[in-house]
């Protein structure tokens, strides 16, 4: 499968402040959910670097929007939601294909 069929999910987590070691742990304990399910090609927590309140990204690359759609109403995907919940103070989601992806000169180093 190229980068060109990749369907990509980015989420925007806005955390509460002070429990931001404790929602990237949670997240890493749960990650296996996502990245153990065969239509997942990878995933990545990022955390903004903007001063204020504390926000974090998950960036995750999928085979195709249906089997992430179908991961979404899975059972292991709502408990995944219920354990990052109590972090969260608000969010978004954006769903994207990727269009192009050149290859940048620095990364096969």
């Amino acid at each position: 499968m190229s980068d060109q069929e990749t369907f990509r999910v980015i989420l925007r987590f806005e955390i509460k402040e002070g429990v931001e070691a404790e929602f990237e742990r949670t997240w890493l304990d749960i990650a296996d959910v996502i990245t153990g399910h065969p239509a997942n090609r990878g995933q990545w927590l990022l955390r903004g670097t903007q001063p204020g309140a504390p926000v974090y990204f998950v960036i995750s690359d999928w085979t195709s929007e249906p089997e992430f759609r179908a991961f979404e109403r899975s059972d292991d995907h709502l408990e995944h939601r219920v354990k990052l919940h109590p972090f969260r103070t608000g969010g978004s989601m954006e769903t994207t294909t990727v269009v192009h992806a050149p290859q940048a000169a620095g990364a096969s180093r």
